[in-house]
């Protein structure tokens, strides 16, 4: 019983929940009305989903590993086939570094300046351990995040993105489309 049953998920208050999700008992939800979860998701234990007005919405056949957090105002989108990896952070919301304002949520907006951009996880994309995703990313299609990279600047379809700051450092196979065109026409067939 590590995982919720699906009526336990549905009394947590998800805005909606597909089929087949494995949400771990040990990982923390925070505005679970704001946060849409597709079929066949896996949020493993110690995971951290905070989603604020812009919300989290999970597509299908995503997996989140172990100490991953997804958190800020804005809205936080995984498409489908995406895997997140240990320790990622992703986070549509980020305080003022710069001293012109104080930070943190215990203090008022008002003496706060808050950035709030979406984040967009394109299909096929896959995220390696630690890595930190900034505020107003868009993570293209098929695209590999290395582990500890540090995106703070978009990254292009099919491309591998390693380092602090990430960087385009190779290029990444398509051979996935096709294997994703099979599975799809075999789901299909199977549930006809």
């Amino acid at each position: 019983m590590s995982y919720y049953l699906e009526d336990e998920l549905q009394s947590l208050g998800f805005r909606s929940v597909g089929e087949g999700v494995l949400l771990s008992r040990k990982a923390s939800v925070y505005g679970a009305n704001n946060i849409s979860i597709g079929n066949h998701v896996r949020i493993d234990d110690f995971c951290v989903l905070s989603a604020g007005e812009g919300g989290v919405l999970l597509g299908d056949y995503i997996h989140i590993g172990v100490y991953s957090s997804i958190i800020g105002g804005g809205a936080v989108i995984l498409e489908d086939f995406i895997n997140i990896s240990s320790r990622v952070s992703i986070y549509s919301s980020n305080d003022d570094y710069s001293g012109a304002a104080m930070t943190n949520p215990m203090v008022p907006a008002r003496y706060t300046n808050m950035q709030v951009a979406d984040v967009k996880i394109c299909k096929h994309a896959i995220v390696g351990s630690g890595a930190v995703i900034l505020p107003g990313i868009t993570i293209g299609e098929g695209v590999a995040v290395g582990a500890l990279t540090l995106v703070n600047q978009n990254c292009n379809p099919f491309g591998i993105y390693t380092g602090v700051p990430a960087r385009r450092t190779k290029e990444r196979k398509t051979d996935l489309l096709e294997l994703e065109r099979q599975f799809r026409q075999e789901l299909e067939q199977s549930s006809r």
